[in-house]
């Protein structure tokens, strides 16, 4: 098997591309990747600041260092979530990533800065981890991109991760969220534009690339997703995939270029409807936000 590009031996297939490419040749693939995502859907203005939400994983770190290698003015950001030795651990590989290479790396510690964690949140609102986690991590990626004067949040959401979304979403034909579903969402009043740059790169080709690259990741799932029906989405299309590669990017991609269009309606009205949460001043449906009212149970649970 030679790579395509150059004719060297290949050390990794691309089926949906009916590529090979040598280890050189497979970086500039990714990076010619995300490029055109950036460029095709217009998701970075020359001279803006980037934040990058890091979680110490193969994607976020990878993403961080293409957009650094692309020219971005990139910082990251990673979130403590309280989830014992698991958040001690990708904290470390966050870090660790960042000073190997000199990047600044922000960090907001929920638990002590929020006076909860993640579990003891999602107990008490009774909400899935993996919702709570959300959640926080929404909230806190615009707080901290507002405050620190950053013009767009990227995160690490490759093909796999969006298209797994979408057959959930479909499966509950859940409008508003197809409406939101798209590699970027625009800057509202007391929203930064969120960008997902690995769009056009799938969850293997992502080891593929921290691997020659020499990124060190964490490579355990985080274990309160564990029966997570996004795996199950993941899974599901694993096997379509097997069967027929490029099935998970033609889907993902015709509802961008065909079917998103349709929702969009959906997810503005509910936009439209926003107002300042009292306590923190980011927008939302009802007095409070989401997030702050799932901190005051938690604190008012402990009698905080």
């Amino acid at each position: 098997m030679k790579c395509r590009r150059c004719k060297a031996p290949a050390l990794i297939d691309v089926r949906r591309h009916n590529a090979a490419f040598c280890a050189d040749c497979f970086v500039r693939h990714c990076q010619e990747q995300v490029r055109r995502a950036i460029d095709g859907f217009d998701m970075i203005q020359p001279g803006e600041r980037v934040l990058i939400a890091v979680s110490g994983g193969k994607d976020s770190l990878g993403a961080w260092e293409l957009l650094v290698d692309l020219g971005y003015e990139t910082d990251g950001l990673y979130l403590g979530l309280g989830i014992g030795e698991y958040s001690d651990s990708s904290g470390r590989y966050a870090r660790e990533f960042a000073a190997a290479r000199g990047l600044k790396l922000l960090e907001v510690d929920i638990p002590g800065e929020y006076g909860f964690d993640i579990q003891t949140a999602a107990a008490t609102v009774r909400r899935p981890p993996c919702g709570a986690c959300g959640l926080s991590k929404r909230h806190l990626f615009n707080q901290a991109a507002l405050e620190g004067g950053y013009d767009v949040v990227a995160t690490g959401h490759n093909l796999d991760d969006e298209a797994a979304v979408l057959f959930g979403n479909v499966l509950r034909w859940d409008a508003e969220y197809l409406g939101r579903q798209y590699p970027v969402l625009p800057a509202a009043p007391g929203f930064v534009r969120k960008v997902k740059p690995l769009v056009r790169l799938s969850e293997r080709e992502m080891a593929a690339y921290c691997v020659m690259r020499g990124i060190d990741y964490i490579v355990e799932e985080c274990p309160m997703a564990e029966g997570n029906r996004h795996l199950a989405y993941k899974e599901a299309l694993n096997t379509l995939e097997q069967k027929s590669p490029g099935a998970k990017a033609n889907f993902l991609f015709s509802f961008l270029e065909r079917g998103h269009e349709r929702f969009v309606a959906d997810a503005e009205t509910e936009r439209g409807e926003l107002t300042p949460c009292t306590v923190c001043g980011s927008p939302t449906t009802g007095e409070v936000c989401a997030f702050c009212r799932m901190g005051e149970r938690v604190r008012g649970r402990d009698g905080a």
